[in-house]
């Protein structure tokens, strides 16, 4: 993957540094009691996130709030490492094809920011922790990363070649896909599933959260076609990697992982032949109208 004609953005918030280390650890919640709370969020049908933020504010007490207040007044700005460059310029690139896309539809676009952070920090939806990998707040329109999740990606998930360059495009389409549920946001869609998921069962709930993924995915692939169309930055290997960590972190492929067999009831985000095939249709047709998931019936 090639960074160098690709714009600089500098919508980022470095967090990176504050809240991490023993000073995220202590007074706050061990991977176990996050575990505990995410499974009694899918039992009662609550976001995980809710629940996790709320007992960490219990067991911070006024330390949550001075760090949310230090957190949110922090400048943004592109950050000067390697990896802070990389993700800003993964981030301006969806910001002029997303731009340009919705001016084609007669559209606004209102890019995101994405907070970089290390071990944990706040957001609009809660406490965001490392454990709980990159997310899209709609809230407060951020996208949370700890960037140690890119290391996850070759060593624990093995979603690409490690120390290959073409993980950089793996990494990429994590960073696109979670740029996807904001563009689902800014079209009105993410409201509407929220809504529509607070009169279903979990089976059904999830089911619809499948397909919001999924979508999320194909526009992931319809970044990479007009960026690929623009800067010429794909390099041989780099779709295939991105297919790879697709295929890694779908549904099915994590649950024999943690539990050794699958419950597709319990999917959330798509079976890894689903994940691949919907990013590679956004990657063939550039369209975001191919990324209809909700109407189709084959997934």
């Amino acid at each position: 993957m090639r960074l160098d004609e690709l714009p600089q953005s500098d919508r980022i918030e470095d967090r990176r540094g504050g809240l991490s280390g023993p000073a995220a650890r202590r007074g706050g919640l061990g991977i176990g009691a996050i575990i505990v709370l995410g499974l009694i969020g899918w039992a009662l049908g609550i976001d995980p996130r809710v629940l996790i933020g709320g007992a960490e504010m219990m067991s911070r007490g006024g330390q949550t709030q001075q760090q949310t207040d230090t957190d949110s007044t922090r400048p943004a700005g592109a950050p000067s490492d390697q990896t802070g460059k990389f993700v800003s310029s993964v981030l301006g690139s969806t910001e002029v094809v997303w731009t340009d896309v919705f001016a084609q539809a007669g559209k606004a676009y209102k890019p995101p920011t994405v907070v970089m952070f290390s071990g944990a920090t706040r957001s609009g939806c809660g406490s965001a922790q490392s454990a709980m990998g990159p997310f899209y707040c709609p809230i407060d329109q951020k996208v949370y990363l700890d960037t140690s999740f890119f290391q996850d990606l070759e060593r624990r998930f093995q979603a690409c070649d490690a120390g290959s360059k073409s993980c950089q495009f793996s990494q990429a389409y994590v960073i696109a896909h979670e740029i996807g549920h904001h563009v689902q946001n800014q079209l009105g869609l993410l409201p509407k599933v929220q809504e529509a998921q607070r009169g279903m069962d979990k089976v059904d709930a999830n089911s619809l959260q499948v397909r919001v993924e999924l979508q999320a995915d194909c526009l992931a692939g319809v970044w990479a076609n007009h960026a690929q169309e623009k800067w010429q930055f794909i390099e041989p290997g780099d779709v295939e990697s991105a297919l790879q960590t697709a295929s890694a972190i779908g549904d099915d492929r994590l649950q024999r992982r943690s539990q050794g067999y699958v419950v597709p009831d319990a999917f959330t985000h798509g079976s890894s032949a689903q994940r691949t095939r919907w990013f590679m249709t956004g990657l063939k047709s550039g369209t975001v109208k191919s990324c209809d998931t909700f109407r189709t019936q084959e997934l």
